[in-house]
């Protein structure tokens, strides 16, 4: 059986969560037409809380996901779907979809349950066969992506979690990363849809955690960590 005659008899039924509005535009435009690819969009959504009111209400086969949503990202989503995940009958599976490469991102999505991983660059008719492919079971990454999965959980000369990045939220981790990119609070407040005082509340509770004292050392120490 050929892809289109797959097709044909299967339809995969997904929600985009990206906290972008153009981007799930873009993806719509580029998979959402159900007759040409069978896939079916049946919701959005643009953070965390969204992102699980549209997933338990639409009980998708795919959720497409960005990794960085305001509300504590797509981590956040994931722990918060694990029982939909588990649904022995119709499990809702996660495919991320980010412009992050980063390791730290990759494997933080893995553990959390998702199927695969692939980096925004990817084709409109790639993005469809991983889609099914993840509907069906399988594991998908993007090429490069597949060895940090591999090095993470079968390396055994390093220790599989970063104590140090553990004691931090997801929250915190994300204000971090900005924080260690050069990102004043004001901006960081935009991005996150937060005040840049609870921003500055985040950085003093991660120079805390980490028993570091000033931007400067925090942007080193993500740096060692290729966190940025």
């Amino acid at each position: 059986m050929n892809e289109e005659q797959h097709r044909e008899q299967h339809r995969a039924r997904v929600v985009l969560v990206d906290d972008h509005r153009m981007f799930r535009t873009g993806v719509q435009a580029e998979i959402g037409d159900t007759a040409e690819t069978g896939v079916e969009v049946v919701g959005e959504a643009a953070d965390v809380d969204q992102a699980v009111t549209v997933i338990t209400a639409t009980r998708p086969d795919v959720v497409l996901l960005d990794v960085h949503l305001p509300g504590g990202g797509g981590v956040e989503v994931l722990r918060r779907s694990a029982t939909l995940m588990a649904d022995p009958e119709r499990p809702v599976r996660f495919l991320a979809l980010s412009v992050s490469d980063a390791a730290e991102d990759v494997i933080g999505v893995i553990r959390g349950g998702a199927r695969g991983y692939v980096t925004k660059t990817i084709t409109g008719a790639d993005l469809v066969r991983a889609v099914f492919r993840v509907a069906e079971g399988d594991a998908v990454f993007s090429p490069r992506l597949a060895g940090f999965v591999l090095d993470a959980f079968a390396s055994t000369d390093a220790p599989p979690v970063d104590e140090d990045l553990d004691r931090l939220t997801q929250r915190e981790r994300e204000v971090l990363r900005l924080i260690a990119r050069g990102y004043a609070y004001k901006e960081i407040a935009k991005q996150l849809f937060i005040s840049v005082k609870t921003v500055e509340s985040h950085v003093s509770a991660v120079l805390r955690k980490l028993q570091l004292s000033n931007r400067h050392e925090l942007t080193r120490w993500a740096t060692a960590r290729r966190l940025v």
